[in-house]
């Protein structure tokens, strides 16, 4: 069973079919494998060229191209036979630039991937969660959304986007019987975060009180908890997963 599964193995299910987008990756995967071991059935939409990532049942999509975004979750719907919840997990975190010479191409590029494509996949996927009743989405932002991320300006305006989105949609939608919340982790046990030397990652974790990144497993807890009852009053929130950075400690935990 997934890192996570043994905790929210007694967790009663409010969802019975989950569409998550970036399932080929590494949360995505390990997602879809606690869902799955949970009894929930799962379609992951990911980037052509990854459908043979192992165990993870996918629907082909660049999820840039509105057009091909909507048809993929009208056939995730299809195989699924409807849509309870929707975890929108994908984006891309790797263009750095400084603000002042950042290219305007790549910028709009960082924002079309990690917001608009978001938008777009709520918005296709609207429909199957209003039919379903009681249905739930989960965005996955960051951190950076709220502090800001020197370099990534357009990493961090995106998620700063998807915030706004989801309190946004969770006000509309409400009436419709959908929640929508976010997860804004920091760092987080992913193969790039784990390959940083370890020079990198102490600096970075120098501001985190608990002086370590997040496990996959903790960031997939969170987000069961939003689509678990025990989240079934709680819409247009983010749950902030940062091991107490921005605490005001005054050096104190060292």
């Amino acid at each position: 069973m997934a890192e996570a599964g043994s905790a929210w193995s007694t967790v009663p299910s409010a969802v019975d079919r989950v569409v998550v987008t970036g399932a080929a990756g590494g949360l995505g995967r390990e997602l879809t494998s606690v869902l799955e071991s949970l009894g929930v059935a799962v379609v992951g939409i990911d980037r052509p060229g990854t459908s043979n990532a192992p165990g993870v049942r996918l629907v082909e999509a660049d999820l840039t191209d509105a057009e091909a975004a909507r048809h993929a979750v009208e056939r995730a719907g299809e195989l699924l036979g409807g849509i309870d919840a929707l975890v929108g997990g994908a984006g891309i975190v790797d263009t750095i630039h400084r603000a002042k010479t950042f290219p305007l191409a790549a910028f709009r590029a960082d924002v079309e991937a990690n917001l608009l494509a978001q938008f777009v996949v709520a918005q296709a996927a609207y429909p199957a969660l209003k039919a379903a009743g009681k249905s739930s989405l989960v965005f996955l932002s960051s951190v950076a959304a709220q502090d800001g991320l020197p370099g990534q300006a357009s990493y961090a305006a995106a998620k700063a986007g998807v915030l706004g989105l989801t309190r946004t949609l969770a006000a509309e939608w409400a009436t419709d019987g959908i929640r929508v919340n976010a997860v804004a982790p920091g760092l987080f046990a992913t193969p790039k975060v784990l390959s940083m030397p370890d020079s990198a990652r102490e600096r970075l974790l120098a501001s985190v009180p608990l002086q370590r990144v997040a496990t996959l497993g903790e960031v997939v807890g969170s987000i069961l908890y939003l689509l678990s009852p025990a989240a079934g009053y709680t819409t247009g929130q983010t749950l902030r997963l940062d091991g107490g950075a921005g605490l005001t400690l005054g050096g104190f935990y060292r």
